[in-house]
């Protein structure tokens, strides 16, 4: 029987290995920039046809290559980063397996003009497929020149299921602005179909993150700084009033590196514990240096996983800096959750992040606002109102808490929205002659057959959601102007995503006037957000779109109205007066479905007599 094993040709080797290193456009980008800053560049310029699948070029003023250099560039496992393995411990350099040209010149058309300073003339080389097609000397300005055309030609089963123009696009920009957020000290050119996406000049790292993000963003940082034997920490975060559901730029950087890090990032997100809402997120740009051979970077291809020698003790640097960052500026004061109830002078707020506590109605409540000192727990007589033995409290925890997911089916059943009747809705409103908040959260009020308990913010979701979806559908631009416009400074992904929702931001109504250069002029608001952040909203309505490019404009009409009934629904801790509570739940059994909020989430329901007897 003849021998089966044998060695694959360089092409076949070179084509599996770039299934790893080149996924799409952007990966391209990502390795060539990098090349670039190893080689010294301070200028780099960067030029996209078609989202890259036509053509990615990369043009710097870097050191060059010698003619043998330019020829042995292209050479799997070739590099002047490393000599041997230990130097993947101790790296200097953003690169240093020796890939990335060997696969990229292994599914694409290649193009390098290069040459050193000492040179009078450079070296050209056209690959294609791996293939080498010319090399000779060149004419040509010292440093390197790439091109890299026509991704995936001789791949057509790869090239198939590479992403719509812009999307690849995005895909670019997001790599680009991991890079040049490291580097302020490099000028960048980003280019597509000749027209300029950025141009940033040499910069202070807080100005580089305001030519990215916008001078809105810079200009609500926080900065950060610490020394310690073990990891220095550097950079900004965001302010706790800019905190925001969706589209928050965080970013993690580590000698020079961007990296993916959820343990870091819980460090970040536990510092703001008690000081945002939850489920919201602030803006962080924070880079870490830290001694190379105390972290591993040869982890994963794309070299954005890696790995730390001392993680524990670094999660507890960045979470000590961060918290001494939003002590020293004192932006707001830390709310205590975890403050008995006899002890907290705010009685719609929680025990507990884990239990609840019941309040009465008193209305007109702040979270944010100063308290009366005069009115404290006590002065309020909560045993005179809520007199409770051991025995009560318990029962009171397994009603309002743990017990609510586990209804028996009758319940789970009734409230379906095709077998919700008239009758049943009348057992939720017109019966019910007194309702109570609980924790600052729900609303609790008798049943026909035991107690209903509903979510007061999840139940104003639905209402206005319904309210907003009107509007869009019969273009009812029902809006309010403002005294003083407001500038809104747009990202390149939210402008994209304006034009793409135009025209319902503006049957919501949003009015803008744009000023050029993705800057608006908002001139009007919809009614009914008053007392919200409507430009925190407006950047919640257009992120949420850019995610959503490829939907019907059905769905984008709804992304819009959630994002809005979101924001604009009553929060979680506000008091509600009686009728307040009363006029919620008749507008909640108005809907045609009162069970589930538009994205699923239950709004009510109900511990019967049954369960309450079982109980006891």
């Amino acid at each position: 029987m003849d021998d089966i094993i044998h060695l694959l040709p360089d092409s076949v080797a070179n084509q599996i290995a770039a299934g790893e290193v080149v996924q799409r456009p952007s990966s391209i980008v990502k390795e060539m920039v990098e090349n670039s800053i190893d080689a010294g560049a301070d200028s780099i310029q960067v030029i996209i046809v078609e989202g890259g699948k036509n053509c990615v070029q990369v043009i710097d003023n870097g050191c060059g290559m010698s003619e043998t250099d330019a020829r042995m560039a292209f050479e799997r496992h070739a590099t002047s980063k490393i000599n041997q393995a230990s130097d993947i411990y101790n790296l200097a350099t953003m690169g240093f397996r020796g890939e990335a040209l060997a696969s990229i010149a292994a599914v694409a058309q290649v193009e390098m003009k290069t040459r050193r300073k000492e040179d009078e003339i450079g070296t050209l080389i056209q690959i294609d497929g791996a293939k080498v097609m010319e090399h000779k000397p060149v004419a040509c300005p010292v440093g390197t020149n790439i091109a890299v055309r026509n991704l995936f030609f001789n791949i057509p089963v790869r090239r198939k299921f590479l992403k719509k123009t812009q999307t690849e696009l995005n895909n670019i920009i997001q790599d680009f602005e991991r890079i040049v957020l490291v580097y302020p000290d490099i000028k960048f050119e980003l280019f597509h179909n000749d027209t300029p996406v950025f141009k940033l000049d040499k910069a202070g790292l807080k100005q580089r993150i305001a030519d990215i993000c916008g001078e809105r963003t810079a200009d609500s940082l926080i900065p950060l700084q610490t020394e310690t034997p073990l990891v220095n920490v550097v950079g900004f975060v965001g302010k706790p009033e800019t905190a925001k559901r969706k589209g928050a730029r965080q970013f993690f950087f580590v000698n020079g590196r961007f990296m993916k890090h959820q343990y870091f990032h819980a460090a970040v997100e536990r510092a703001f514990d008690n000081i945002i809402p939850q489920g919201e997120h602030v803006n962080y740009f924070v880079y870490l240096k830290v001694d190379p051979q105390n972290i591993d970077v040869n982890v994963h291809p794309t070299k954005t996983e890696i790995k730390f020698e001392n993680e524990q003790i670094i999660w507890q640097v960045i979470n000590a800096v961060v918290r001494e960052a939003i002590g020293r500026f004192n932006e707001v004061p830390a709310i205590d959750f975890d403050r008995k109830a006899d002890d907290i002078d705010i009685p719609a707020m929680p025990a507990s992040p884990g239990g609840v506590r019941m309040t009465h109605s008193y209305g007109g409540y702040n979270p944010f606002k100063p308290q009366d000192s005069s009115k404290t727990a006590s002065s309020y007589d909560w045993e005179k109102l809520y007199p409770q033995n051991d025995e009560m409290q318990e029962t009171q925890e397994i009603i309002l808490t743990g017990s609510l997911s586990n209804q028996a089916p009758r319940q789970t059943e009734l409230w379906k929205g095709q077998d919700f009747n008239e009758s049943q809705k009348q057992n939720l409103t017109t019966e019910v002659k007194e309702l109570f908040q609980y924790a600052g959260r729900y609303i609790v009020m008798p049943h026909n057959g035991g107690i209903a308990i509903v979510d007061q913010h999840r139940a104003h979701v639905a209402v206005l959601f319904q309210d907003y979806m009107e509007r869009i559908r019969h273009t009812q631009n029902v809006a309010q102007g403002l005294l003083f416009p407001e500038i809104i400074q747009l990202t390149k992904q939210e402008d994209d995503a304006l034009q793409l929702v135009k025209d319902e931001i503006k049957a919501v109504g949003f009015e803008l006037t744009p000023l050029g250069a993705a800057s608006y002029s908002l001139n009007a608001i919809p009614t009914g957000i008053d007392g919200t952040d409507y430009a925190k909203l407006l950047h919640n309505l257009l992120w949420t779109a850019s995610e959503n490019k490829n939907a019907v404009k059905q769905t984008m009409a709804e992304n819009i109205a959630l994002a809005m009934a979101q924001t604009a629904a009553i929060a979680y801790g506000q008091e509600l007066s009686n009728s307040e509570m009363r006029h919620l739940i008749e507008q909640l059994f108005s809907l045609a479905n009162p069970n589930r909020t538009p994205e699923g989430k239950i709004i009510f329901n109900i511990v019967d007599d049954n369960k309450i007897e079982h109980m006891f």
